[in-house]
């Protein structure tokens, strides 16, 4: 008699579980996807879930904290332009580039999400957001000073100004990105905002 042998069951791969639930809570807000939404986008049980992220708050939690490092390297990479005009267009042009991502690749802007989100249990997320921006506005304003410095923007500029603006412009673009405002529209409105602000700002 034939033994019937059960194969081993897939290995759990964690990345593509944090992917999987990064687009379910783009899509539909932490309090709109339950955690049986979860498990079937996963292909997990909810033992499994909770066993490898402690609940729906910590996978929602370890989702935004892998997207929030995508912007640090974003502007980690686009400050180090050797012109700020080209390092700021860099920075924003890319940024609108992650917030547009098809659902089907990965999330848009998560960040928009996490911030919006109005369920006490993502209050951890928000301070990870909050822990981001803050990174982000430093590294930025350390440029921007540093451009002032060397006379690519006029002297006796406010570097908190113009950091300020920019910072702004960028949470503008993730909130309209999030209410599905398009690539091409939000391109338009980078550039438009940066010829703007460099007929003030720049010699």
């Amino acid at each position: 008699m034939a033994v019937n042998k059960r194969g081993r069951p897939p290995e759990f791969d964690r990345d593509r579980a944090v992917c999987e639930a990064a687009r379910l809570f783009w899509r539909r807000g932490y309090s709109g996807t339950s955690t049986r939404d979860l498990t079937s986008a996963i292909g997990i049980s909810t033992s499994s879930l909770y066993s490898a992220f402690g609940s729906k708050v910590g996978l929602f939690e370890d989702s935004v904290r892998i997207y929030a490092r995508r912007y640090v390297v974003i502007y980690e990479k686009a400050l180090a332009a050797q012109s700020i005009k080209v390092a700021i267009d860099e920075l924003l042009r890319e940024s609108i580039v992650e917030f547009t991502q098809p659902a089907d690749s990965h999330p848009g802007c998560l960040i928009a999400s996490a911030v919006m989100s109005d369920s006490p249990a993502t209050q951890n997320a928000r301070g990870d957001i909050s822990n981001m921006l803050t990174k982000n506005e430093r590294l930025l304003r350390a440029r921007i000073g540093t451009a002032i410095d060397e006379g690519e923007i006029l002297g006796g500029t406010d570097a908190d100004v113009v950091t300020g603006v920019v910072q702004t412009l960028w949470q503008g673009l993730s909130a309209q990105s999030h209410r599905g405002v398009g690539r091409n529209e939000l391109l338009r409105v980078a550039d438009f905002s940066q010829r703007a602000m460099w007929s003030t700002y720049s010699r």
